[in-house]
């Protein structure tokens, strides 16, 4: 919900501009992250969601303001949010002293977090229409920057594999190995990153004014999250977007 709220405050602040824009798009459609970086491999390692599970659905809206029939410039706004709770693939937990350990055997408890990404991707780009806009059918591509403002947070228990402690187990009769169980709030909120994109799509006429579109985008960037997670690579934001929505020609 905070996604869309964020794209609705947008455009109340932006409409007054359209009157000087040349059309406007409003847009639903899916998300794709690449998920290409340390901590989404880790998370997607060891627990129990997948980089699908990060999946979802997008909402969002561009401004167009055309230089000519065939190029034009765009400034567009999307929003992006994503929680999912994940637990422990191999691992379970069980308190020792007072203390819980997560251990690769037994009948212990589940040991799981929640892990949230949200972005909003605000981007300004140059769009070529080669054919014009003037006919039944215009194809379109187009690319620029991006202001990402982005939120990570890890939320739960942690397993610390960093800091292995054994034990004699009575039952087994053998030494084993249990890990530290964290609890953690890591978060890195209202960040801002920069990256670039690049986007194809169609726009159809379906009336003098009006056009349905389909589109395709890729979007390139990567968050700092050294104050969360100390040695760990920049947190990869980038991702594929399929989008269909439907244009109005001032």
């Amino acid at each position: 919900m905070k996604k869309y709220l964020i794209v609705l405050s947008a455009f109340i602040l932006l409409a007054p501009a359209g009157a000087f824009s040349d059309s406007i798009s409003f847009r639903v459609g899916y998300f794709f992250p690449s998920a290409n970086s340390d901590l989404w491999d880790i998370e997607f390692e060891n627990m129990d969601f997948a980089e699908s599970s990060f999946q979802d659905s997008i909402f969002g809206f561009t401004y167009d303001y055309f230089l000519s029939n065939q190029l034009s410039i765009s400034i567009g706004l999307d929003g992006y949010s994503q929680k999912k709770l994940g637990t422990y693939l191999d691992y379970v937990g069980d308190f020792v002293d007072d203390e819980l350990f997560a251990f690769d055997y037994g009948a212990g408890s589940a040991v799981s977090h929640v892990f949230t990404v949200s972005m909003t991707p605000i981007q300004a780009s140059l769009k070529i229409a080669p054919l014009g806009r003037r006919g039944s059918f215009i194809p379109y591509i187009g690319g620029g920057g991006s202001l990402i403002l982005w939120t990570m947070r890890l939320q739960g228990d942690l397993i610390d594999f960093s800091d292995p402690v054994e034990f004699y187990d009575v039952v087994l009769e053998t030494d084993v190995i249990g890990y530290p169980v964290l609890s953690v709030d890591a978060r890195q909120e209202n960040k801002i990153a920069l990256g670039w994109h690049a986007f194809g799509g169609v726009m159809i006429p379906v009336g003098r004014r009006i056009s349905i579109e389909g589109e395709l985008k890729y979007t390139s960037a990567s968050g700092d999250i050294s104050e969360a997670f100390v040695g760990f690579d920049n947190l990869d934001l980038s991702g594929f977007q399929v989008t269909v929505g439907v244009n109005y020609w001032f």
